[in-house]
């Protein structure tokens, strides 16, 4: 693994919170209704609910703190 990004990784200067999880299995879990992804046409874009839901992609960011 490259040397300068391990040093970045533990300093104390400028420390990293690196987050490894299943996103869009997080936001399955929350029962979206059609409606929450803004319609049929975007039905399963996760991607869009920043749009059309936010609190939902907020939600998955918090669980992970």
């Amino acid at each position: 693994m490259n040397s300068t990004f391990l040093a970045r990784l533990h300093s104390p200067e400028r420390p990293v919170l690196v987050f490894d999880g299943a996103m869009g299995t997080n936001l399955q879990v929350q029962d979206l209704t059609v409606e929450d992804f803004g319609g049929l046409e975007y039905e399963g874009c996760n991607e869009y609910l920043v749009f059309t839901k936010p609190e939902a992609v907020e939600k998955v960011h918090r669980d992970f703190l």
